[in-house]
C-alpha cells in the first residue's frame, strides 16, 4: 500500500470539532451507570475477603428470605466444564476459558482478595447490599505469596494444582507458580561481553498501579424469554464480550447482541469480562433485567491493574559508543491467573537500539492478586525504567551526551528487533534528533537540586480486525456505521480518514459507533490499533463507496466508468471537462436514479505493523529535606506516521506522560501481609493532580507508514513507555542516587539519599 504523505491533504492532519463533543459537554451522551430498563433489577457481589482461601461452603438461605431479593448466583451457576478449555481469540492467541469463568466467580478456591464468591440481584440496592450480610461463606485461609520472587521459590504455596511451567515450550513435570519461561536470543552474548569496554548490570522493581479511568465497571444484561441476551457495558470491546460470554454460557453467538456504552476511561482495564457474566446468570435466573456498578474499591481490589515485576538488566558498549550486548531477565506478576504482560516487555526492552546480540528471558508468574490486565503498553514500561536506566549509566560512564548515545545506537529501517522482526520504515531517530534540536534540551536548568533526564521508548501498532460502512444521505452527508469504542475521540479521527477518501469535510461524516448485531467484527480499542486498522477500514469502504458512485455517474452520463474521474468530491467526465458534478448532487440524485448506494470495508490489518517510538525529556527538581520531587518540565516526541487530528494526538501525548508521571512517583498496589490492599480509594491511591504538572510540550514528527494509506501509526501508548525512565535519569542528575524501585516516592528517595551519605 502506498502512501499519501507526498500530496496534498485537506482533512487528515487538521483539528476538526469532535462529533461527540455536544453530547458529552451537555450530558445527553448515556454511560452504562446512566442506563435503566423498565422492572430493571440491582446487583451486589460478594468478595472474598482473602487473599487465598478454600470456599468449603456457601449457605445463602437466609438471604433468599429477605423481602426484595430475587435471585442468589455462585460458581455452580455457571455452565460446567470438564477441562481447561483452550479458545483462539480473534484478538490474536490462546486464552483459557477456565481461567475466565475462575475469575468471573470463585470455585473451590479464592485467590484474591476482592475475587467474587456470589451475586445478589434485588429490588433495590440497599436490599442487595442487606443480603450479602446475610451469606454465610465458610473459608479455610491459606498462605499467600503476593511477589513474583516469592512466588518462584521452591515450597511456595500454589495456587493452581493444574498450572505446570511452560519452559521454552515443554511442560514441567510438577505443578508450580510459573506459568511460562519464554526467551529471545540473538548472536553471541556471551562472546560480545568479553569483547567490552564498559559493562553496567543492575535489578529494578515496579509495584502494580491501576489504570486511572473514572467511570467504574458497570454491565446491565437482559436474558429473554426465547434465550436471547443483550448486554449494555462500559467495554473496549463488544465483541470480545460476546464471545467470551457466549463461550462462557455455551450459546450461540447470534443469540448475544452487547451494545457498547459510552465509555469514561479504559486504558486496556475494561478489555476482559467482569460484571456481564454476573448481571447475566442472575437475568437468567429472574427473567428481568439486572445492572450491577462497581464501586471504587471493587475497582481496585476487583479488577485488573498492570503487573508488579522484577528486572535484571546488563548491557555492555565498547569505548566507542557501541551497544553491542544486551542481556535481561523480566519476571511478571499475572496475578491469579497466567497471562501477564511479560512477552511486550520482553519484545520493547531493547526495541529502541541496534543491538547485535541479546539474550532476553521472560517469567510468567502467578501471585495471590487480581488477575493482571493491560494498562496503556502494557508491560513496555516497567521494561523501559529498567532498560533506559542502564543506557542513561552506559552513557554517563563513556562520557556521552545521553542522546547523542541513543542516536549512536538507534534502531532504524532494516534493524531486527530481539523478537526477530526486521525494522520496516520506522522513526526512532528522528525523535531524538528532535529532542537534541528542541528549545528545552538547549535551554538552561538553573537552580539547585535540578536534574534534566531522557529517555526513549517503542511501542507497536496492533493490527486485527474492523469493519466500517458508509451509506449516502441525499443531503450529501454520510452515516459511517463503525464497530470502535470510541475512547479518545476515535469517531472522528475515522470519520476524518473517509471523508479524506471522498473529498467531502468531516463534519459531513456523521458516525456512529454501534453494537455487535449492526457490524462486521471489529476487534478492540486498544493496542495503538483503532486509528491504524479501523481508519484502514473506513480508507477501504470509501474506496468501495468512490467505486459505485463512478459506476452510478457513468450511467447517467451514459459513458464508460473508466470516463469518469473522482477528484476532491467531484465527478469529472474524461471527455467532456466540463461536464461535472459534486458528491452532494450525485447524492441528491441516487434515489432517483436507481436507489441508494453505500461502501463497505471489513480489513484485517497486520498486527504490530508501523511500529512508534518515542523520546522524552524531563526536568525536576528533589528537596533533599523530604525527598519530594517537584516536575518543572516536559517535552515529549513521538513519531505518530501521520496526525490524523492534530489536537487529539497532542492530547494523548500529553496524557500518556500524566499516567507516566503517576507510575514513576507515587502510584501503587500497598499490601499488608495477608494480601489486603491497604490503599483502595482515590484519596490513598496517589494519581497526579493539575496542581501537581507542568505543562507538557508535545512534539510531533511524522514518519509515514508505508503500511497505511495516510502514513498512521499508533500514537496512544508509546508517550507512557519512558516516562518513569526519564524521571529516573533526572533524579540522578539532580541527586547522584540511582533509583531502582517505582514509585520513586519521597520515603524511598530519602533513604536513597541517606544510603548515599553513609
Amino acid at each position: 500500500m502506498t502512501t499519501t504523505d507526498d500530496r496534498k491533504l485537506k482533512v487528515v492532519g487538521t483539528s476538526p470539532i469532535r462529533h461527540d463533543g455536544v453530547d458529552k459537554v451537555t450530558g445527553r451522551a448515556v454511560y452504562g451507570g446512566d442506563f435503566y430498563l423498565p422492572g430493571m433489577l440491582y446487583g451486589k457481589v460478594l468478595r472474598s475477603p482473602h487473599a487465598h482461601a478454600k470456599i468449603k461452603s456457601i449457605d445463602y438461605s437466609e438471604a433468599l428470605k429477605l423481602h426484595g431479593v430475587r435471585a442468589i448466583v455462585t460458581a455452580k451457576d455457571l455452565p460446567p466444564m470438564s477441562d481447561d478449555e483452550l479458545k483462539e481469540s480473534p484478538e490474536g492467541g490462546i486464552f483459557s476459558l477456565k481461567d475466565v469463568r475462575g475469575n468471573v466467580l470463585a470455585g473451590a478456591k479464592a485467590l484474591y482478595r476482592g475475587q467474587s464468591v456470589a451475586a445478589v440481584a434485588a429490588d433495590s440496592l440497599a436490599i442487595a447490599e442487606d443480603a450479602l450480610e446475610l451469606i454465610k461463606v465458610e473459608y479455610e485461609p491459606l498462605p499467600s505469596v503476593l511477589k513474583v520472587r516469592d512466588a518462584m521459590k521452591s515450597g511456595a504455596p500454589i495456587l493452581h494444582d493444574d498450572l505446570f511451567t511452560n519452559e521454552l515450550g515443554k511442560a514441567a513435570d510438577k505443578p508450580s507458580n510459573i506459568a511460562s519461561r519464554k526467551q529471545f536470543k540473538q548472536g553471541d552474548v556471551e562472546a560480545a561481553f568479553k569483547k567490552a569496554d564498559v559493562i553496567i548490570e543492575r535489578e529494578f522493581e515496579t509495584a502494580s498501579v491501576h489504570q486511572g479511568y473514572i467511570e467504574p465497571h458497570n454491565s446491565t444484561s437482559r436474558w429473554e424469554p426465547d434465550g436471547r441476551l443483550t448486554i449494555w457495558c462500559s467495554t473496549q470491546g463488544s465483541f470480545v464480550v460476546r464471545d467470551q460470554i457466549s463461550q462462557l454460557f455455551q450459546m450461540p453467538l447470534a443469540k448475544v447482541r452487547v451494545v457498547p456504552m459510552e465509555i469514561g476511561g479504559g486504558f486496556g482495564g475494561k478489555v476482559p469480562i467482569y460484571l456481564e457474566s454476573l448481571t447475566t446468570l442472575l437475568s437468567k435466573q429472574t427473567g428481568r433485567p439486572v445492572k450491577i456498578v462497581m464501586k471504587r474499591d471493587e475497582e481496585f481490589e476487583a479488577t485488573g491493574p498492570n503487573n508488579g515485576s522484577r528486572i535484571s538488566v546488563k548491557m555492555g558498549a565498547t569505548k566507542d559508543g557501541r551497544i553491542i550486548a544486551g542481556e535481561t531477565t523480566l519476571t511478571y506478576e499475572a496475578g491469579a491467573f497466567k497471562g501477564s504482560a511479560v512477552g511486550a516487555g520482553m519484545m520493547g526492552i531493547f526495541a529502541p537500539y541496534d543491538i547485535e546480540n541479546v539474550l532476553i528471558d521472560g517469567y510468567d508468574v502467578v501471585v495471590n492478586k487480581p488477575k493482571n490486565q493491560a494498562y496503556r503498553a502494557p508491560g513496555a514500561t516497567p521494561a523501559s525504567f529498567a532498560g533506559e536506566t542502564v543506557v542513561d549509566e552506559l552513557a554517563e560512564k563513556l562520557g556521552i551526551d545521553p542522546l547523542k548515545f541513543r542516536l549512536m545506537n538507534a534502531a532504524k529501517e532494516g534493524t531486527r528487533r530481539p523478537d526477530g522482526v526486521l525494522n520496516p520504515r520506522i522513526g526512532m531517530e528522528e525523535t531524538v534528533v528532535a529532542a537534541l534540536e528542541s528549545d528545552h534540551y538547549n535551554s538552561p536548568l538553573g537552580g539547585p537540586n535540578r536534574g534534566r533526564g531522557v529517555a526513549t521508548g517503542y511501542w507497536g501498532t496492533g493490527g486485527m480486525q474492523s469493519s466500517v460502512n458508509l451509506n449516502v444521505n441525499p443531503d450529501g452527508t454520510v452515516i459511517m456505521v463503525e464497530g470502535s469504542v470510541d475512547i479518545g475521540g476515535s469517531r472522528t479521527v475515522l470519520a476524518m480518514q473517509a471523508a479524506e477518501a471522498l473529498g467531502i469535510a468531516a463534519e459531513d461524516i456523521r458516525p456512529m459507533v454501534v453494537d455487535t448485531d449492526a457490524i462486521g467484527y471489529t476487534g478492540v480499542t486498544g493496542g495503538s490499533r483503532t486509528t491504524f486498522a479501523t481508519g484502514m477500514a473506513a480508507y477501504e469502504a470509501a474506496q468501495d463507496l468512490k467505486g459505485k458512485l463512478i459506476e452510478r455517474t457513468s450511467q447517467m452520463w451514459e459513458v464508460s466508468p473508466e470516463q469518469v474521474d473522482y477528484r476532491d468530491g467531484v465527478l469529472y467526465n474524461k471527455a467532456d471537462p466540463a461536464l461535472a458534478m459534486t458528491f452532494k448532487e450525485l447524492a441528491a440524485r441516487l434515489n432517483s436514479s436507481g436507489g441508494p448506494i453505500s461502501g463497505t470495508a471489513s480489513v484485517s490489518a497486520r498486527s504490530k505493523i508501523g511500529s512508534s517510538y518515542t523520546t522524552q525529556l524531563v526536568d525536576l527538581e528533589v528537596d533533599p529535606e523530604t525527598g519530594g520531587v517537584k516536575i518543572l518540565r516536559v517535552t515529549v516526541i513521538q513519531d505518530a506516521g501521520k496526525a490524523v487530528h492534530r489536537g487529539y494526538a497532542e492530547g494523548q501525548l500529553q496524557g500518556g506522560i500524566v499516567q507516566g508521571l503517576g507510575w514513576a512517583l507515587n502510584e501503587e498496589y500497598a499490601y499488608n501481609d495477608d494480601g489486603r490492599m491497604t490503599n483502595p480509594t482515590l484519596l490513598d491511591y496517589r494519581m497526579p493532580l493539575a496542581l501537581d504538572l507542568p505543562m507538557i510540550d508535545p512534539i510531533i514528527v511524522e514518519v509515514a507508514n508505508p503500511d497505511h494509506p495516510y502514513g498512521v501509526r499508533g500514537i496512544g501508548e508509546p508517550p507512557i513507555v519512558p516516562t518513569a525512565a526519564a524521571v529516573a535519569n533526572a533524579i540522578y542528575r539532580a541527586t547522584g542516587i540511582r533509583m531502582n524501585k517505582l514509585p520513586m516516592n519521597p520515603p524511598r528517595i530519602m533513604e536513597a539519599l541517606s544510603e548515599k551519605s553513609k
